[in-house]
């Protein structure tokens, strides 16, 4: 959500479009927002909008970047990404040295399934699309473990796995290892010391929000979690393997 400093800048600003100014009063609320609910939050920070406006007429033609459900206008995820376009910045320090050490990252990354993933992931992230970046983010982490194993682990991982489950086919691929739990992977990854301790109950921890950002839920997620978690992943599983 755009802080409310950023809304005064950017209102402020001449060279902003009409659209943009009113895609950018409702990045910053939380709640769908009525035309009267949006020249009085504009009006917080200084800024009349002019009655010669028709905010739904201008919102109508925004081709998809905010919509209407019947409660009020709200910003899409397009609509946020074409802010994220222009300049305008959604994401907290912290959250944009994420994007930054992601992005290095994804320079490392050879494999074309993991860089989709990674790739995806910062889109997700950019866009505060929470719940997608937490996802999209552990795929890619799961895919770098899993690459890693079969090139380099994969005669002791298999091992380990048939000491723990007699009836587990020993894997060839990484879609072969798709077929144990992750969080069983984990501990896996653990026994044979691929993972130390903290870092295999770290990533279970990511693993668990992975969960929840995955299916419907009351949960909600804020750009803070979503920071950890990434970060979490780059440290622990993407410079590292």
């Amino acid at each position: 959500m755009l802080k409310l400093s950023d809304l005064t800048f950017w209102l402020h600003q001449k060279d902003v479009e009409r659209l943009d100014k009113m895609l950018i009063v409702l990045a910053s609320a939380s709640e769908p927002m009525q035309p009267k609910e949006i020249r009085s939050r504009a009006k917080e920070v200084g800024f009349k909008i002019p009655e010669v406006w028709n905010i739904t007429d201008v919102l109508s033609k925004s081709h998809g970047l905010a919509i209407n459900r019947g409660a009020g206008w709200e910003i899409t995820d397009s609509g946020k990404q074409h802010l994220h376009n222009i300049g305008v910045s959604m994401t907290s320090p912290a959250a944009v040295q994420v994007s930054i050490e992601l992005r290095e990252a994804l320079s490392n990354v050879s494999d074309e399934s993991t860089r989709a993933f990674v790739e995806e992931a910062i889109k997700c992230h950019e866009a505060e699309l929470h719940r997608s970046a937490v996802v999209m983010s552990w795929l890619a982490a799961v895919h770098v473990l899993q690459t890693h194993v079969v090139n380099n682990r994969l005669a002791e991982f298999n091992q380990e796995a048939i000491r723990v489950n007699p009836k587990w086919k020993a894997a060839k691929t990484a879609d072969d290892l798709g077929r144990m739990k992750e969080s069983e992977f984990l501990e896996r990854l653990a026994a044979i010391s691929m993972l130390g301790k903290n870092v295999k109950d770290q990533l279970q921890a990511c693993l668990n929000l992975r969960n929840s950002a995955g299916h419907p839920n009351s949960l909600e997620f804020g750009g803070p979690s979503v920071v950890h978690h990434i970060d979490v992943l780059i440290k622990n599983v993407f410079k590292k393997f």
